[in-house]
């Protein structure tokens, strides 16, 4: 199971590692994300509960080219603080639980693992 580059990076600033710097540009990004797209779970509160979705997680449509490139800062603080990440796409993340116009949440089929596109 991969972890997303949000749920990487929320790591970092609870583990209080981030500079003052690096918390408010974290924080900053985050509010624009939660400010400009819904969470899921506001619609769904099943989304991503692991009795009813085990392994669920959100993937990027392609098409979110804006929302991608906002994520570089994620990426930046993750290399800064020597945490391994990955970009991964797909044609088929499994099982879609919720889509909007952005994103995907989906539950991996048996047998495979999954992780976001960064």
């Amino acid at each position: 199971m991969h972890v997303g580059v949000f749920a990487l990076a929320n790591g970092l600033a609870r583990a209080g590692v981030l500079s003052e710097d690096e918390y408010a540009h974290w924080r900053r990004s985050n509010d624009w994300f939660e400010a400009a797209y819904p969470e899921p779970t506001a619609t769904d509160p099943s989304a991503y509960d692991r009795s009813v979705n085990p392994g669920a997680v959100a993937w990027f449509k392609l098409s979110a080219v804006h929302l991608i490139e906002r994520t570089e800062l994620y990426a930046e603080l993750l290399d800064a603080h020597q945490v391994a990440w990955e970009r991964v796409e797909t044609s088929d993340p499994g099982r879609i639980v919720h889509e909007d116009d952005v994103q995907v949440i989906a539950v991996p089929r048996p047998g495979e693992t999954n992780g976001p596109s960064r």
